[in-house]
């Protein structure tokens, strides 16, 4: 039975040492990588033959940490990678005779415990936290992002020739195709797209992932992003998650949908609610809420997140939640076939996924213990709300995030600090910059 059709059958289904081992042999595997996500949420990888199989799944696997940004840390020079065997897929672009395979692994040190840098063990420890309190948290995704041209040299650009539209359908939708040999793929490696179609922009397109548990999801997105970025390039265009590649439009998101279960229920569904919200849905987005603003140094992590988030592009940008509306920052809903859930806009593409889901968990977990009240809905005005907006750049942002005992707790002073820093000086870089709307504003009349 191949992998994939396993796991379509028992979404539980887990491999053995010798699953993996007779699974090299029935498929003719000849190369095997070794994935993983640095902190600013960037797939690496390393590749070995498949003649190394014993040692991978020994972990013994080892790599310079001083090479990855984020990674260096005091008392050890090298990390190891510890394979995560239902992870295990084969690339299905690559050849079929001596195929491509992977693991996504989770990093520790020489001494066999987790790396604190490693934003997979942050997640699996707060899932942790939540087993414990008798909590599994389901996470849905849709993924936006643009298909560009390129130009003469091969290198990616902003434009695009392509005029399609919300739902349109080819010729108008140029993607159609692109998008259809994603969802293929993405189905050989045992993911599933609900629904696939064209956003608002030209070139704009959108991925919906089915639910999954939480850690399968942070790994699903990883390898979405792959998939497509790769599909992109086999029909020649440039696929990027970048938030606002172009000015003028509507930024690519993110958006997360969270539903907790306890005892296989949605712990967030109540039918005798007005609107089918339980009080623990209630208060696990309170929690969220007195966090999001701290957050978005997570969720929106770059420079250019901040172009995305501005007035009059649909964009979240006032801290608030609504239950008919679907502009606010957050919007709590129980129609539908999956039950309460709770739907989070700010994020985009260009974050971290295993930070942003364990940071919202977090933040949920404890409005829980609390016992939270989340401040009135938003049903008209979502641009201006009491609670305060989300900050306007990464600086803000930055000072925000390092204001915020609790999510630093969360992801450790490891990750936290690196962020702090790394992001203060991706900022003075910025800043340092004269931008051509600077040059045409100000250069001929100043």
């Amino acid at each position: 039975m191949r992998m994939h059709e396993r796991r379509m059958e028992d979404d539980m289904a887990t491999y053995t040492r010798q699953d993996i081992l007779d699974l090299i042999e029935e498929e003719d595997i000849e190369f095997i990588r070794l994935q993983f996500t640095d902190i600013a949420g960037n797939l690496k990888n390393m590749a070995t033959t498949v003649d190394q199989i014993e040692k991978i799944l020994d972990g013994g696997c080892r790599f310079d940490c001083a090479a990855v940004d984020g990674f260096r840390g005091a008392g050890y020079e090298e990390l190891f990678l510890i394979p995560d065997l239902d992870t295990f897929v084969i690339f299905p672009w690559r050849p079929q005779n001596g195929k491509v395979a992977r693991f996504i692994c989770d990093i520790v040190k020489p001494d066999g415990t987790p790396f604190a840098g490693d934003s997979r063990y942050i997640l699996k420890k707060v899932l942790a936290e939540a087993k414990a309190m008798g909590f599994s948290l389901d996470v849905g995704i849709k993924n936006e992002f643009f298909l560009f041209d390129l130009d003469e040299n091969g290198e990616p650009t902003n434009h695009t020739s392509e005029k399609g539209g919300y739902f349109d359908v080819g010729p108008a939708d140029g993607g159609e195709n692109t998008r259809r040999d994603m969802v293929l793929y993405l189905a050989d490696m045992g993911i599933e797209v609900e629904s696939s179609y064209h956003l608002d922009e030209p070139a704009q397109h959108a991925l919906e992932l089915s639910y999954k548990d939480a850690l399968t999801m942070a790994d699903n997105i990883m390898t979405t992003r792959l998939v497509t970025r790769t599909v992109a390039k086999r029909h020649g265009v440039h696929a990027t998650f970048m938030p606002k590649p172009r000015k003028h439009v509507q930024g690519s998101g993110a958006h997360y949908t969270f539903s907790l279960r306890k005892d296989g229920q949605n712990l967030f569904s109540d039918p005798e609610d007005s609107h089918g919200i339980s009080k623990q849905g209630y208060q696990f987005m309170a929690g969220m809420l007195q966090h999001i603003a701290n957050m978005t140094l997570v969720n929106n992590p770059i420079v250019n997140s901040y172009k995305r988030l501005i007035p009059g592009y649909l964009a979240p940008i006032a801290v608030g939640w609504s239950f008919t509306n679907s502009s606010p920052l957050i919007r709590l809903t129980s129609i539908g076939g999956d039950g309460a859930r709770i739907v989070l806009r700010s994020p985009d593409g260009a974050a971290n996924p295993y930070l942003v889901i364990a940071s919202c968990l977090a933040a949920g977990l404890q409005g829980i213990k609390d016992g939270a009240e989340p401040p009135a809905s938003m049903e008209e005005n979502v641009d201006e709300n009491p609670q305060g907006n989300l900050p306007r750049t990464l600086h803000e942002a930055v000072g925000l995030f390092a204001q915020d005992d609790f999510l630093k707790d969360v992801l450790e002073s490891h990750i936290s600090s690196h962020l702090i820093r790394a992001k203060e000086e991706e900022w003075n870089e910025y800043c340092k910059q004269v931008t051509l709307w600077e040059k045409e504003k100000y250069l001929g009349t100043i």
